[in-house]
């Protein structure tokens, strides 16, 4: 077993800053990790303190310094931290004397995600990714048709088992409607904002409806694993396509009606639309369900044609049965002392607290199972306390 540096940032001094732009080179105090023919400096001032986490590129064979373009909901600002190179083009960032759920980051480099996105945008490109302990069951996506039933049967996995399923908050540009609450009904945002963090790579997937912007972020989905809970996403075929695109891997589910002379009954039964509104949806059911069928983004298509069966079918799909547990296991906290050294030892990260009067405590993060990535939670964080001697 050998030994990696690891780069630690106290302070840094006046005359780099990334947020984003190049102004100098970056004096030797920046962390600078080095991965094949580039370095990778991470660091820089926010308003002189806290540290504001940013990050510059320098190509040793061009020897010329570059601003990437940034994926993901990043680190807050710290008072110092430590940069650890891994494997599979990652680096780990250590906070110093962060909240427990603002300790442990990943930065990606050169992983398969950053390739592609930088592939896809023809720019440089690097994404954070937030650590956290054990791992998550996986979301699930559900589409289908007007009228197919897929409500009632989100509405009954919910029933029966409140504990385990939740549902994400959409964003949106437009205004709030009566008794609508910010951060419950939608996050309701500016246009400006909103189209800066789809373009950032933030959002799963987005549409725009009459003028105005509607999406799913990568953090709200992650937010409700993050609380123990298996998130439903309940969107059209366009928006599982994007999803399927994205690095969020779940489950893929299409309900289809038994026929579409039987989708016509149930929405003609609702008594809710005019008949150019029931011809429209039929419409535009039909192009959807030859989509889910043939687009390859559906892992499982189920027909509702007797509801109690598809529903029986559904939890099948999902793992779920008469012993399953009612409650989801909500992420515990990664709490690191204030003061630390930090190691790595293979797949192993040995942080050894420091200062006067302190218990000398060894905290071990073990690495070898971690899961996921940018721009969503890199999960499977393993965190065993080794006694002080």
């Amino acid at each position: 077993m050998g030994e990696a540096p690891a780069f630690f940032v106290d302070h840094l001094g006046n005359g780099h800053t990334n947020g984003f732009g190049v102004k100098s080179e970056p004096k030797k105090r920046d962390t600078s990790v080095q991965i094949g023919d580039r370095s990778y400096v991470i660091g820089g001032i926010h308003e002189g303190n806290p540290l504001f986490l940013g990050v510059q590129i320098h190509d040793k064979i061009t020897n010329k310094w570059s601003s990437p373009t940034v994926l993901g909901t990043g680190p807050k600002p710290c008072k110092g931290y430590s940069a650890i190179v891994l494997k599979n083009g990652r680096v780990l960032v250590i906070k110093k004397d962060s909240a427990s759920d603002d300790s442990i980051w990943f930065l990606e480099v050169d992983s398969p995600f950053v390739r592609e996105q930088r592939k896809l945008l023809g720019k440089e490109v690097v994404a954070w990714s937030k650590g956290v302990r054990g791992n998550a069951e996986k979301p699930i996506v559900i589409s289908g048709p007007s009228g197919v039933g897929k409500g009632t049967l989100i509405a009954m996995l919910m029933k029966e088992f409140p504990s385990m399923f939740g549902f994400s908050v959409s964003h949106t540009t437009r205004a709030p409607r009566c008794m609508e609450k910010n951060s419950v009904h939608y996050h309701f945002t500016d246009k400006t904002v909103m189209e800066k963090e789809i373009k950032d790579g933030k959002f799963l997937e987005f549409a725009s409806v009459h003028g105005n912007l509607y999406g799913t972020s990568i953090e709200s989905v992650e937010v409700v694993t993050d609380s123990g809970k298996r998130c439903i996403l309940d969107i059209d075929v366009q928006g599982a396509r994007s999803v399927k695109a994205s690095s969020l891997d779940a489950i893929f589910i299409f309900i289809c009606p038994p026929s579409m002379k039987e989708l016509e009954d149930r929405l003609r039964a609702r008594g809710t639309e005019t008949e150019e509104q029931i011809q429209k949806r039929l419409r535009n059911a039909e192009a959807e369900i030859k989509a889910g069928k043939s687009s390859g983004i559906f892992g499982h298509i189920l027909y509702n044609d007797n509801l109690e069966e598809c529903y029986k079918n559904l939890k099948n799909v999902l793992g779920i049965d008469d012993d399953a547990p009612v409650n989801g296991v909500e992420v515990e906290g990664i709490n690191l002392p204030k003061e630390h050294t930090v190691t790595k030892m293979e797949d192993e990260i040995l942080i050894q607290e420091t200062g006067e009067g302190t218990k000398k405590k060894t905290i071990v993060l073990d690495l070898s199972s971690i899961n996921g990535g940018a721009p969503g939670r890199t999960r499977g964080i393993d965190l065993d306390m080794v006694k002080s001697s």
